[in-house]
């Protein structure tokens, strides 16, 4: 008996593993939920909306402190452990497999969603459009908008403040500013943040009637309250 327990908990350190984290399943996919039928096309480069939004990115540029950097790199991390300054001690991986899995494919559901949308609009992040622009989180050349970091924060905040409603608002407020500092960061424009937004909420929307998203959220969500002693 004790060697088969100990092959199950192998077993499962070896499926809640960070390798396989990276290879989760998405809930669905942009041949479900086309972004392009959601939202309206990203501003002009050359338009007055694009000018006045990155006239915000450089006022932050020059205006944003220490702390908020220190944030902005912080967030540029895409899991749902950006969460636990809200959550508490508990929240913590190796305390919750299940939710840690069942949220390997909520974050990997934003890219199968938002990327094919961020290939076509193909919109150039702010450094990609002005020099004067130096973002202080991890370069990336991928199309601006929507913001897929800002899509994923609303996910998760919607699908976790669905399993603890009691901290409903302090989650929620995390999201938003999981989105806000990318702007901070200098890699998003304002419209990339109020897209991602949107994406985030109509992804959580289509992929909580799915039948197999009801059945693994049910257990994370028994994992999660029970950690946390609710």
């Amino acid at each position: 008996m004790r060697h088969f327990a100990l092959a199950l908990l192998t077993a499962a350190t070896l499926a809640f593993s960070p390798a396989q984290a990276e290879d989760a399943a998405p809930f669905t996919s942009a041949k479900s939920v086309d972004l392009q039928l959601f939202l309206k096309p990203p501003p002009a480069d050359d338009s007055v909306q694009t000018k006045a939004e990155l006239g915000e990115v450089l006022t932050l540029q020059v205006t944003r402190t220490p702390e908020m950097e220190a944030k902005a790199k912080a967030d540029a991390e895409e899991n749902v452990w950006r969460f636990a300054d809200v959550m508490g001690p508990a929240f913590k991986p190796e305390a919750l497999p299940v939710f840690s899995a069942f949220f390997d494919r909520v974050v990997a559901t934003e890219g199968a969603v938002v990327d094919p949308a961020k290939d076509s609009w193909k919109r150039p992040r702010p450094h990609q459009l002005s020099p004067l622009v130096k973002p202080v989180v991890k370069i990336s050349n991928s199309g601006a908008y929507p913001s897929g970091h800002t899509t994923v924060g609303t996910l998760m905040g919607i699908v976790l403040s669905n399993m603890v409603p009691e901290k409903r608002v302090e989650i929620m407020n995390r999201a938003w500013f999981y989105g806000e500092n990318r702007i901070i960061g200098g890699i998003h424009y304002r419209s990339d943040i109020e897209a991602g937004r949107i994406a985030g909420s109509v992804i959580a929307a289509r992929i909580m009637e799915q039948q197999d998203f009801q059945t693994e959220f049910a257990a994370a969500k028994a994992e999660l309250r029970k950690a946390l002693g609710l």
